[in-house]
């Protein structure tokens, strides 16, 4: 396995030319994986020919992705949306919990002139789906049972004996506590740490002294910064929506074969968009994986925004141009 790693000041970038079953092991664990792997079209060798083959392919690499996943990890899943379709099911039994569907739209340009109005039986297809994963999180009760959050913070309350309205009064609100933190349906609030943390320090001084402390996590007393880790990360940037009207590349940051002149990837992200699903899911010195790093643009983003970048690319002829694309920004090393 050759080996690429790009160090610089503020990231670290690792690159392998190598099946990414065989790197998983020795990557760090994630804030944010991209996936940007096949797509069940026949575009490129290894890549399905059809979506209903998708679901085996992905199995491996989405055990993989469940096992090294923290629980603030965010999984983004690149895809057509038939092809998303069929790995949903896969994904959300690997403990992946769907949040949105977000839609590149890449304009009418990217069907001018390659649609003959007399033969096809669909309207042109101008979009890519890309969708945003997080973990489902799990916590043992006191009999080790594993629940959900919103379970397990109705399990510890329950165990202080003091009624649920209580916890309105620990949190110094009228009725959010009741109807956001701790209601029974699906309109159950993440509570803010520093809320927990006043709920918290209530049920310890008046709730039954038998089960103190509560909603200790791991046998530590409650901690703020503990419990912020076990919810993804959303740094929301204004102007965006869940529309991407992102032309498809076709200027400067289109990398091309400086012999041909044609494009070396069909389907090269805008680094635009890589941008916001890297700063959205993450912060500077964080960990994101591409496992299927084609041109590398991840890790290209992943340089001037600051975070740590592990991806692989089977393809070695993809590989060298991406190595070089890094290369461009500071020292490669090569090591094997």
């Amino acid at each position: 396995m050759r080996r690429t790693i790009n160090s610089s000041a503020n990231s670290f970038i690792e690159i392998d030319n190598a099946d990414a079953l065989d790197c998983y092991e020795h990557w760090p664990a994630p804030a944010s994986i991209i996936i940007d792997g096949p797509y069940g079209i026949g575009g490129f060798p290894g890549d399905p020919t059809d979506t209903v083959e998708l679901p085996k392919w992905y199995a491996p690499h989405i055990a993989a992705w469940s096992k090294a996943a923290l629980p603030y990890t965010t999984l983004w899943f690149w895809g057509t949306e038939l092809g998303w379709s069929r790995v949903n099911q896969l994904l959300e039994l690997n403990g992946w919990h769907y949040e949105q569907a977000f839609i590149w739209n890449k304009g009418i340009g990217h069907a001018a002139g390659n649609v003959n109005s007399l033969t096809i039986r669909r309207a042109p297809v101008v979009t890519e789906i890309c969708v945003r994963y997080t973990r489902d999180v799990l916590l043992p009760n006191r009999g080790g049972e594993m629940l959900s959050l919103q379970n397990w913070l109705r399990d510890e309350w329950s165990l202080t004996g003091l009624p649920f309205s209580k916890t309105n009064e620990a949190c110094g609100v009228k009725n959010a506590a009741t109807r956001k933190y701790f209601t029974k349906d699906d309109l159950w609030y993440f509570p803010p740490a520093e809320t927990l943390e006043r709920i918290v320090a209530f049920a310890n001084e008046f709730g039954n002294s038998q089960f103190a402390p509560y909603f200790s996590i791991n046998g530590r007393p409650f901690q703020v910064e503990t419990w912020k880790l076990m919810r993804a990360k959303w740094n929301h940037i204004h102007g965006y929506t869940n529309v991407w009207d992102v032309p498809s590349l076709h200027g400067k940051e289109r990398l091309k074969d400086a012999r041909t002149g044609k494009s070396i990837h069909y389907n090269q992200k805008p680094s635009e968009i890589i941008n916001y699903l890297i700063q959205t899911t993450s912060d500077p010195g964080d960990v994101i994986w591409d496992p299927f790093a084609g041109l590398a643009t991840v890790a290209f983003c992943c340089q001037n925004l600051g975070r740590d970048c592990y991806c692989s690319e089977i393809n070695e002829e993809t590989f060298d141009v991406a190595s070089d694309r890094i290369a461009d920004h500071s020292l490669l090393f090569n090591v094997g």
